[in-house]
């Protein structure tokens, strides 16, 4: 898994997306955005899902950090609220400090100097300083859920980096990563031919360019 792992963190998110496509397997989170470009997060999904609160108005937000191992990415699902946070710098610090690969969030954080300063990897649809404490309440840990129409299960592939953020099943890793793989040679074909004297039409032509993407029929 480590070897798997390295190769998927080499590979840019659009290589991934376009292998995506050609498997025919959607993947890509729409709308979750790094806080830097500079952020890069590749690992195992752990996921977590809020709901608003109940009767009762109280609930965790973010006690389960606890049992999340190094190297793994946290998908936070919080149904793409942007009015309260589940993320700040409490949790940044505490996941910096345990090797957490970084954190996904269908929803919004807060604290994000935190995040630069550690340069912890944070991806969300936006930051906001009101609290979800009180607001949202935990309901699932280590439960598949759904963001940006993806069913993202535990232990999928989550691979993120400053053009968003895309997960990649875990039964169909590898035969990603090899299709990524192949499309950034060929990528780097028509943009060394180019530069050789080729036109970009003809280079792209002779590479087969504008159906790396195409969904494969074999």
């Amino acid at each position: 898994m480590s070897d798997l792992l390295a190769r998927l963190r080499a590979l840019p998110t659009a290589a991934l997306s376009d292998a995506l496509d050609r498997c025919g397997i959607e993947g890509a989170l729409h709308g979750i955005a790094p806080l830097s470009n500079d952020f890069r997060a590749v690992g195992p999904a752990f996921t977590i899902r809020y709901a608003p609160v109940d009767e009762s108005g109280t609930g965790t937000v973010g006690d389960f950090l606890d049992d999340v191992p190094p190297g793994a990415v946290i998908v936070v699902d919080n149904g793409g609220r942007t009015d309260v946070t589940v993320w700040g710098g409490i949790m940044t610090e505490v996941a910096a400090h345990r090797g957490i690969a970084g954190t996904v969030i269908n929803g919004v954080c807060r604290d994000v100097s935190a995040s630069l300063a550690q340069s912890y990897p944070l991806f969300s649809r936006g930051r906001f300083m009101r609290t979800g404490k009180d607001r949202v309440r935990l309901v699932a840990v280590g439960e598949p859920v759904t963001v940006s129409g993806i069913e993202i299960r535990p232990d999928d592939l989550v691979c993120a980096g400053a053009d968003g953020v895309v997960v990649v099943p875990a039964v169909e890793a590898e035969r990603i990563a090899e299709t990524a793989e192949r499309i950034e040679r060929i990528e780097a074909d028509i943009v060394a031919a180019a530069r050789t004297g080729s036109t970009l039409r003809e280079a792209r032509e002779s590479f087969g360019y504008h159906s790396l993407q195409t969904r494969s029929r074999t």
